[in-house]
């Protein structure tokens, strides 16, 4: 599982011209999944990023969780960040999880995440999304099990 995790001021996404999820302060997550991620990897990646100590504190340091904060998350299902570029100009996405093993572990992983942030949103597991976000810092880490 691969998590690229954005500090953001606000992010949205859309599908269809309809907003699915909508956040204020906090992380947009884009999240993808592999051939041999299982819950536990999930378990492990949502306490990883509910812990992740990068929102400012008093003292101007990167020393507050997104609980800490009372943040809120966008997790948006993403297979291209498994993509493999090594050959040829056009990627391979054979790295990434079939669709329904894929969307079981993206739900997991969100209702995981709703037990740690008062605030979830998500977009919609394989539709084609628009997001637009503000990214804060700009903060982006990319988390791996």
């Amino acid at each position: 599982m691969r998590l690229v995790i954005q500090r953001v001021n606000n992010a949205s996404v859309t599908v269809d011209k309809k907003i699915t999820g909508k956040i204020e302060k906090g992380f947009l997550v884009l999240l993808g999944v592999t051939h041999s991620d299982t819950k536990e990897t999930a378990d492990y990646l949502v306490k990883k990023l509910c812990n992740l100590r990068v929102f400012m504190d008093e003292n101007e340091k990167m020393n507050l969780s997104i609980k800490d904060i009372d943040g809120e998350l966008l997790v948006v299902s993403q297979f291209t960040l498994y993509a493999d570029c090594q050959k040829g100009n056009r990627p391979s996405f054979v790295n990434s999880a079939k669709p329904d093993i894929a969307n079981e572990l993206y739900e997991y992983f969100v209702e995981k995440c709703k037990s740690e942030v008062k605030n979830v949103q998500t977009g919609i597991f394989a539709a084609h999304m628009k997001v637009e976000l503000l990214n804060d810092g700009p903060v982006t880490i990319i988390l791996e099990k």
